[in-house]
């Protein structure tokens, strides 16, 4: 072997050596700090644990990541399991756990918040990630969601409840809470698969209408309106809420919700979004503004990695918010501000439950969408479960009322309406 090749080869040694040796120390570190269920797996078949009986293993496949282990984060880690250089067997709650805590001891935990991210959010960029979200498949999503396909936060009393009857009491929870009556007009801003206006007209006897960007979803929900003979009062346009005042008309409506959408509005349309649903709502019409806000007061997304990884792979130009600023440009509108209630813990359980609910369909996933797709959405799911269940980002159900003429609004005095 030539001289130049025996150095190469000794030099590679001496690096593979010192970083086999930071990554023990990454393990000694974790478990220094009340340790997590994992094993980890190099290249070489060797384990190491982190301090506690394994619930899941993660694999590494490609040793020219290695290196990177000595400071991962999670947005690295995600990205690694993606491209298939890691491997996951076992609960992947622990996995994604696991590497948090990990990230987190090596300096790149999730609490060291990045700068403040804005995008213009023009109609047809908006058009373009709702497109790439909600348009992977019906048939994926059919997997892991309940049987009404309701894409957003379920509502648990017990936190015994199944998926299906959780999100049965969300649709009843919003429901209520607009005080929804027989021949109300009642309009669904990005109203998904249809399942929160299918309810309420079959419930609560209302005419309603409901507009998505998405055409997947557009599809399925004309569908199933028709499947359920309620073309009469249920009607589902694509159809931007921009141009929903010049559709409808102004005060055509006696309830608005935006259940789930309200992510892909962003700061610099707040006033264009909340004036499109006051003058679309009738004078105390009531508004119901259902959506994620970030943790930070400042709005700044979270660090290690996260918000770059979901903006590049699941949710494209994503920005929260947080709650004040909803509140502000709310009341900027004329809204008055009736409730505010976080569902932080309902969405951390409905996610987890729509991870475990996919990780029991694999198969039938990765033929439906490959296998980096699947990859994605198994990482996202399970990660934002943590976050939610962490507190790096909140939900919120923010209840108001247009208020323009002086007097009353026409709420109750106190809130026993909601639970009766």
């Amino acid at each position: 072997m030539p001289q130049t090749s025996l150095f190469s080869q000794a030099a590679r040694n001496i690096v593979n050596k010192a970083v086999t040796h930071e990554i023990h120390r990454l393990a000694e570190k974790v478990r220094a700090n009340g340790g997590q269920p994992l094993n980890l797996v190099l290249p070489d078949g060797s384990q190491l644990n982190f301090g506690q009986e394994p619930r899941a293993v993660m694999a590494i496949r490609d040793p020219n990541l290695l290196p990177m282990l000595t400071h991962p984060t999670l947005g690295l880690l995600g990205e690694a399991f993606i491209d298939g250089r890691i491997d996951i067997d076992g609960d992947i709650l622990t996995v994604i756990a696991s590497a948090e805590r990990m990230a987190e001891v090596c300096g790149s935990p999730i609490k060291f918040r990045i700068g403040p991210v804005s995008s213009t959010h023009a109609p047809e960029q908006d058009r373009s990630d709702i497109k790439r979200h909600y348009d992977v498949g019906n048939e994926f999503y059919r997997l892991w969601l309940d049987k009404r396909m309701v894409y957003s936060c379920a509502y648990f009393e017990t936190g015994k409840e199944s998926i299906d009857e959780a999100q049965l009491a969300k649709l009843d929870h919003i429901c209520r809470k607009l005080r929804l009556r027989t021949g109300d007009r009642f309009l669904d801003i990005g109203c998904g698969w249809g399942g929160l206006i299918l309810h309420a007209a079959q419930r609560y006897g209302v005419q309603a209408t409901g507009i998505t960007l998405s055409d997947n979803q557009f599809a399925l929900a004309k569908e199933r309106i028709r499947q359920a003979g309620l073309e009469k009062c249920i009607h589902v346009l694509l159809l931007d809420y921009r141009d929903a005042v010049s559709r409808f008309g102004e005060a055509s409506f006696d309830k608005v919700a935006s259940v789930g959408m309200f992510e892909h509005v962003g700061l610099n349309n707040f006033p264009i979004y909340f004036g499109a649903v006051r003058r679309l709502l009738r004078d105390r019409g009531l508004s119901l503004n259902h959506g994620f806000t970030s943790s930070d007061i400042e709005g700044r997304p979270v660090g290690s990695g996260v918000n770059e990884f979901i903006d590049k792979y699941v949710f494209p130009n994503n920005e929260l918010l947080h709650l004040h600023m909803v509140i502000r440009e709310m009341a900027a509108q004329n809204f008055e501000i009736y409730d505010v209630e976080s569902l932080r813990p309902h969405y951390a359980r409905t996610l987890a439950l729509w991870s475990r609910r996919l990780e029991t369909q694999l198969d039938s996933a990765r033929r439906l969408v490959g296998e980096k797709t699947l990859r994605i959405w198994r990482v996202y799911l399970a990660g934002v479960s943590l976050g939610f269940r962490q507190g790096w980002m909140n939900i919120y159900q923010v209840l108001a009322s247009r208020q323009e003429a002086d007097g009353p609004t026409e709420f109750p005095l106190t809130r026993r309406w909601r639970y009766t």
